[in-house]
């Protein structure tokens, strides 16, 4: 956990619950506010669309990038986030 951004190990830290989509490591401000527009509005949303598409983490990036705004690093850390608390809870 040393390599974890402190945002990244805040989110690991505990179960999703009901926690706000701008919580998932490498989401901003802006892109939230895509995410809530498209109706994502809370982690455990968007941790579904990441296992409805099997954990691919190379499509659900290209999705975030194509239909919500989000920039590469975006896609890349908020993926990443994701597969990290499936390995850890999952």
């Amino acid at each position: 956990m040393d390599h974890m951004s402190p945002r990244l190990r805040a989110f690991l830290s505990e179960p999703i619950g009901e926690k706000d989509v701008a919580w998932v490591d490498g989401i901003s401000r802006e892109l939230a506010i895509n995410l809530v527009t498209k109706g994502f509005n809370k982690a455990y949303i968007l941790l579904g669309q990441f296992l409805l598409m099997h954990k691919n983490e190379a499509e659900f990036q290209k999705w975030l990038i194509c239909c919500c705004g989000a920039t590469e690093y975006e896609a890349q850390e908020s993926s990443n986030c994701l597969k990290e608390w499936c390995s850890c809870f999952l």
